[in-house]
């Protein structure tokens, strides 16, 4: 179905959210036309993982904040985040939720897919009169077989076909560091990290940098012009790439948040550059940006990625130097962040703020990128649509603590390497599949496929495992934002657990036990699967292998949800409603 342009903008009108200087964002029923507000116009996504295709992407049904972040945006979930952004609009319900998944995703239809997305972008910058500019928050260039196969270059080919202005980036930075130079150079749109910096190794060694006086990997910034605005980008890598992902893809490249950095940054550029607006293009993760605008002033918006979250409206916060708008585009190509800014006298003074979900089947897809998706996918088809098993349950994985796909992929490692215990890590990204389909290879790569998935068996005590859940139970949890590198509770297959979100470090694990209800000892040994180690390269054959071979042998699969037991939480609006 081919929608007119009123058409089509009412139903996404339907589904805007309008944000003003000084007042909390509403949704705005009326914005059928979707009128253009200022005179620049900011398009952001993020989290991609390079998925070029529409698809199914189920929200968190737990997303639990602590400290200084409960009860608010991004750990707000299902009814509690619709009811605190107003939202009655079921399309925008379904989108932003995991309420009802199933049969509103039946209803609804997929979401996402670049020839769609790319068609939202032109008609959007069109409307802009010329005055945008297309920001990509990273992890752009793995998530996909596609991506893997290519080392990145299927995304670099759709990116410059989008037309991304600037992007930073986090999982980038898994391939070799060669590799990540060489796609940059094929890139057509400008790189940018601030807080990336050559190690002192690297300064010795005369390693490739932006600029070897300052150490500066990639450009801190860049100057863009968008109609008769200058605009200042800076870029915020993921701060903790080194130690969340492996460092000996990038022995010569260190990382932080690098706070002060940014301030002094912020005010050079300000007095240098003199530009209009000043935008932080960052990969910290919301809770990260949140601390951040409260610290660090001159920024007029954080556009913000890392964590997945989609959230409805800009969440104004006050700092030394007035405000900071900071938003996050969800993940997967699934949202298009909108933010326009009515600029006056090097200055904003006035905005909207729209985060538009993709609806493949409302938008009519962009000829261009259609045929170059089925171009670069030809190699690979046979692969990737390779049948498996039939699930017969809704498997998906972002979720605090558990996901039907993370049980179904230790139940593989369980079996197929003979463990007692299975660990798969927290990642957040990931594709959903609805009862009753069918399982292809491209979906087991969609929640695997990475640089570094070799297997492994090793036997672990009791206290080993629990400080394992201990260390990230602390990333998730610790009230410092600072302290937390994004991602999800570390998934476990052949045991269960009882977690206090609230309970200092160290302390939040207990009643770890076997699947057949035996406490897991302290001091005996339990041979344990899993796969993708950070520090040092396994042994075992690919991930996706293991899951595959499971698969076929099964031929339909109904893994169950099973979250551990949680204390504390009772009133948490980040826990289901």
């Amino acid at each position: 179905m081919h929608l007119s342009r009123r058409q089509f903008l009412t139903v996404l009108g339907n589904g805007v959210i309008a944000g003003v200087v000084g007042r909390a964002p509403a949704l705005a029923a009326d914005a059928a036309d979707f009128p253009r507000y200022g005179n620049l116009r900011l398009l952001h996504f993020t989290d991609c993982h390079a998925q070029l295709l529409p698809s199914w992407f189920r929200e968190p049904g737990v997303n639990l904040g602590v400290g200084a972040a409960a009860n608010r945006a991004p750990h707000l979930v299902g009814g509690n985040l619709l009811r605190r952004f107003n939202i009655t609009d079921a399309r925008l319900a379904h989108a932003l939720t995991h309420l009802d998944f199933e049969s509103a995703a039946r209803k609804y239809g997929k979401v996402g897919g670049f020839a769609h997305l790319a068609a939202l972008v032109k008609r959007l910058r069109a409307d802009a009169g010329g005055a945008s500019l297309l920001l990509d928050g990273g992890d752009t260039w793995q998530g996909s077989g596609t991506a893997y196969w290519t080392r990145g270059r299927d995304m670099i080919g759709a990116a410059n076909l989008l037309g991304v202005d600037v992007m930073t980036g986090h999982w980038e930075f898994t391939y070799q560091d060669s590799e990540v130079l060489d796609n940059i150079g094929r890139f057509n749109g400008d790189f940018i990290a601030h807080n990336v910096s050559l190690t002192e190794e690297g300064l010795f060694d005369d390693q490739p940098a932006h600029d070897a006086a300052t150490g500066h990997v990639f450009r801190p910034y860049t100057i863009k012009r968008a109609g008769d605005a200058r605009v200042a980008v800076i870029g915020q890598a993921f701060p903790y790439t080194p130690i969340a992902n492996p460092q000996r893809f990038i022995p010569y490249w260190t990382f932080g948040i690098r706070e002060a950095a940014l301030q002094q940054l912020v005010r050079r550029v300000r007095e240098r550059e003199k530009p209009d607006a000043v935008v932080l293009l960052s990969h910290n993760g919301m809770d990260v940006d949140l601390k951040l605008a409260a610290r660090v002033g001159g920024l007029d918006a954080i556009l913000g990625g890392h964590t997945h979250d989609g959230v409805p409206g800009a969440i104004e916060v006050s700092n030394a130097g007035g405000k900071t708008l900071v938003t996050n585009a969800g993940c997967n190509g699934k949202f298009l962040g909108v933010m326009d800014l009515d600029i006056r006298r090097r200055r904003v003074a006035g905005y909207r703020y729209r985060l538009l979900p993709v609806f493949s089947n409302l938008v009519k897809p962009d000829a261009e990128m259609s045929g170059y998706i089925a171009e670069v996918r030809k190699p690979y088809r046979k692969r990737l649509d390779e049948p498996l098993a039939r699930s017969e349950t809704l498997l998906y994985r972002r979720d605090n603590f558990e996901g039907t796909f993370d049980r179904l992929i230790c139940d593989a490692l369980r079996e197929r390497l003979d463990a007692q215990i299975a660990l798969s890590p927290g990642f957040r990204w990931g594709t959903t599949i609805l009862p009753g389909e069918t399982i292809r290879m491209e979906n087991v790569l969609d929640q695997t496929c990475m640089t570094y998935p070799e297997t492994y068996t090793a036997e672990m005590t009791g206290e080993q495992l629990k400080l394992v859940f201990e260390d990230v139970c602390d990333n998730l949890f610790n009230p410092d934002p600072y302290r937390q590198q994004g991602g999800d509770m570390v998934r476990a297959g052949g045991m269960h657990y009882t977690c206090d979100p609230l309970a200092g470090a160290g302390k939040r694990i207990s009643g770890m036990r076997l699947d057949d209800g035996a406490p897991i000892d302290p001091g005996k040994r339990y041979k344990v699967a899993g796969w993708a180690t950070v520090r040092s390269r396994s042994a075992g054959e690919p991930v996706w292998d293991v899951v595959a071979a499971y698969l076929r042998d099964r031929k339909t699969v109904a893994p169950m949800q099973h979250r551990p037991k949680i204390l504390n939480m009772a009133g948490n609006q980040g826990a289901g409603a």
